[in-house]
């Protein structure tokens, strides 16, 4: 390895050295739950499969060096991940500052999980860094959740600027990263404690494994986390986690057609007739500064007369090649309605103050060849016409 790899070198090659006993050049997928010790109190750093898996740690050590973090704990789900995180921070007493612009399973754990624990949450328009600090000298939470890009929104937040508030108050900064991927945007270089994905996502990158991670920047905190995974046992499998480690050496490549795909979606989209708004960063100087690329998420609302579910509704059935369908990231294009599907947790009074109208839809943009993708788009546009 050269002193300071590149992105897709380290996604290729850290923590994926070939087998030693073998010379495999694909590092073996380890599935077993126990490890036979050579004598009585020694083993050779494996005990236990909730614990530890040689295939796991492989997939921490890669994520950890592509976030630029100190180490990785890896999860069953990016959901299973939050938790932890959140565990690792808050006591009854304890209050959160978050995104208004959230995804909704976040907001349900925060919610209907750690809120009857005594823990509460506020939620602002984190994109006016002063409002931001007002409430964190006055609410002083202990930790300060966001998502850039946000989901559905497509917000993106000044994270230096926020990491150096948050920090002055001693509050912990999580920044998930789920949308930008670490190809985008590594928040910990920015100021940020903990970073967050769904490895569902853009990271295993082809629709067929639930994960996800947390990265972190100093020791303690991924002690703290390695605890918490071993003790409640929300631990990812060996099995998904070599499939993840699969996706991630093709992440870099991934992320720039999608990124180049939805750049001509979004295109499209703003000259279309039935669009009323397009969400996309590319127009963000904040993103511009802190982004690589813009991501492959796109969200729009219809122009709609009344109740624009019908009107939606049309379009959603009409699609051929975007599945509708839950989750994002993946190589295949999929459409969702946020309203009805990511985020229905939220009360619709809460959807609607926060943006999340049921004319919007959300586009996570495949890497097919784009003319069709936009053909696509403009034959399923065609419901929004029809009477």
């Amino acid at each position: 390895m050269p002193n300071h790899p590149g992105f897709n070198t380290r996604a290729i090659h850290v923590g994926q050295g070939p087998d030693p006993v073998t010379g495999a050049t694909v590092p073996p997928l380890y599935l077993t739950s126990t490890y036979t010790q050579p004598e009585f109190g020694r083993h050779l750093g494996y005990e236990y499969g909730r614990g530890d898996n040689p295939t796991r740690g492989s997939l921490e050590e890669a994520l950890a060096s592509l976030e630029r973090g100190v180490g990785a704990v890896a999860f069953a789900s990016g959901m299973a991940a939050s938790d932890a995180v959140l565990r690792s921070r808050l006591v009854p007493g304890h209050r959160v500052l978050a995104a208004e612009d959230l995804y909704g399973g976040v907001y349900r754990l925060l919610e209907r999980v750690y809120r009857p624990q005594g823990i509460d949450t506020h939620y602002a328009n984190l994109g006016d860094v002063q409002q931001v600090q007002d409430l964190l000298n006055r609410i002083r939470p202990s930790v300060l959740w966001l998502e850039s890009p946000s989901n559905p929104l497509l917000q993106v937040m000044d994270l230096p600027r926020l990491a150096r508030a948050s920090h002055e108050v001693g509050c912990t900064l999580v920044v998930d990263n789920t949308f930008a991927s670490p190809y985008n945007q590594n928040p910990l270089e920015m100021g940020a404690d903990v970073v967050v994905h769904s490895t569902t996502k853009y990271i295993g990158g082809h629709s067929d494994v639930i994960g996800g991670v947390a990265i972190v920047g100093d020791a303690e905190t991924l002690k703290t986390l390695r605890f918490i995974r071993n003790t409640t046992g929300g631990t990812l499998g060996p099995f998904e986690a070599w499939l993840t480690l699969r996706g991630l050496k093709t992440l870099g490549v991934r992320m720039q057609q999608h990124a180049a795909n939805a750049g001509r979606v979004v295109e499209f989209l703003r000259a279309h007739p039935a669009v009323d708004q397009v969400y996309y960063p590319s127009n963000n100087p904040i993103a511009q500064q802190q982004m690589r690329t813009f991501g492959g998420m796109v969200s729009f609302t219809l122009k709609t007369d009344g109740d624009p579910l019908p009107r939606v509704k049309r379009v959603l059935e009409r699609f051929r090649i975007f599945s509708l369908a839950e989750s994002l990231g993946g190589v295949e294009s999929l459409v969702g309605h946020p309203a009805t599907m990511t985020h229905a947790a939220l009360p619709a009074a809460e959807r609607q103050r926060r943006g999340v109208v049921d004319s919007l839809i959300r586009l996570s943009v495949g890497i097919e060849d784009v003319q069709d993708l936009v053909d696509d788009l403009s034959q399923a546009l065609m419901g929004a016409e029809e009477s």
